[in-house]
């Protein structure tokens, strides 16, 4: 999977005007890191309109529950979502995972205080969740990858506090 479907993902959940931060691997890289990622990680707001404009954008993305077992029926609706927090996809585009409260945060309404918007791909807008915001998700989650990236993102948070007071600018 191309980074490209991966901006693809974003660009529906942006047409659709789905309120989200990027988190996850992605933002690790949008941050400057070498991680390497499978899927898409976003932290959604969870107001009705918002569950609403991101069903939609499910339906336009050709989501399917990650693991679903073949023939059952899929609930994917605002319903879903209330009653569930975190929901995994795949997609016309690749892996898409939506969280709720991601591990360590209070969710969207935290998370969006501190993110950076980026352009991505093509100049897509997209609210990427702060280095700081990454690194405590990520320390929260445990698991082996996410620690070894977390000292990582430590580096690459020093190595940009450094350049910001000499004025230098990280390589593209």
């Amino acid at each position: 999977m191309s980074n490209h479907g991966f901006f693809q993902i974003l660009r529906t959940l942006n047409e659709h005007g789905v309120r989200y931060v990027l988190i996850g691997g992605l933002a690790a890289i949008l941050w400057g890191s070498d991680y390497i990622t499978k899927d898409v990680d976003v932290c959604y707001a969870r107001d009705d309109e918002n569950l609403k404009a991101l069903v939609r954008a499910l339906r336009s993305l050709d989501a399917h529950l990650r693991g679903w077992p073949e023939g059952v029926p899929e609930f994917i609706d605002e319903r879903a979502f209330k009653l569930g927090d975190t929901m995994t996809f795949d997609t016309k585009y690749g892996p898409f995972d939506c969280l709720g409260k991601p591990s360590g945060t209070d969710g969207y309404s935290e998370l969006v205080t501190h993110a950076t918007s980026m352009n991505v791909e093509d100049g897509v807008p997209v609210l990427v969740a702060s280095i700081d915001h990454i690194i405590h998700m990520k320390r929260t989650a445990g698991r082996p990858k996410d620690l070894s990236e977390v000292e990582n993102l430590k580096v690459l948070k020093e190595l940009r506090r450094e350049m910001e007071t000499t004025g230098e600018t990280l390589p593209e």
